[in-house]
C-alpha cells in the first residue's frame, strides 16, 4: 500500500511527466525506474454498435436509416484494418479502425486521420471489433521535467 504524496515524491525525485502510465509504475518504494520514455497502448471503450436502425429527432420522427446488417463483405464497423490501395488519391497504406458502408466503399480512422472511400477489396482484416479502440501514445513530455530517462 502507498499513499498519492508517495507517488508523488517519486515522480519529482525521478523527474518524470505526470501521466496515467507512469504513475502507475511510480507507487510504493523503488530507487530507479528503466525505459519509461516507451510509447504506451491507450484503450477507449467504442461501443459494439446499435440495435436501433433508425435515428430519431428530438420530438421522435425519423430523421435517418441504418443498415440493417451489420457486416458487409466480412467486416464490420469497428474492425482494425489494414488497407493497401495501390495506386490513386489515396495511395499507400493505411491501418485504422473501420467504418463500414453498404456500397463496400469504407472509411479508415487511421494515425494521420481519416481516409473516406477506400474499396473493401484493398482492406485486410487485422482485429475483429470487441467494442474497444486500441492506439499506441508516442512518449511526450507532458510537464517541465527534463525528460532524461534514469538509468
Amino acid at each position: 500500500m502507498s499513499s498519492g504524496g508517495r507517488t508523488k515524491y517519486n515522480r519529482q525525485r525521478l523527474n518524470i511527466p505526470k501521466t496515467h502510465a507512469l504513475d502507475a509504475a511510480c507507487v510504493g518504494a523503488f530507487e530507479k525506474l528503466h525505459d519509461w520514455t516507451v510509447p504506451t497502448l491507450t484503450i477507449k471503450a467504442m461501443g459494439r454498435g446499435s440495435y436501433q436502425r433508425t435515428r430519431l429527432t428530438k420530438h421522435g420522427f425519423p430523421r435517418g436509416y441504418l443498415m440493417r446488417q451489420k457486416q458487409v463483405h466480412g467486416f464490420q464497423t469497428g474492425d482494425m484494418v489494414r488497407a493497401i490501395v495501390p495506386t490513386g488519391k489515396k495511395a499507400g497504406t493505411h491501418t485504422g479502425r473501420v467504418a463500414i458502408r453498404k456500397t463496400g466503399s469504407f472509411n479508415i480512422q487511421a494515425e494521420h486521420g481519416a481516409v473516406q472511400g477506400i474499396s473493401h477489396k484493398y482492406c485486410t482484416l487485422i482485429q475483429r471489433s470487441d467494442g474497444y479502440g486500441y492506439y499506441i501514445t508516442p512518449f511526450t513530455n507532458l510537464t517541465g521535467g527534463a525528460g532524461q530517462a534514469v538509468a
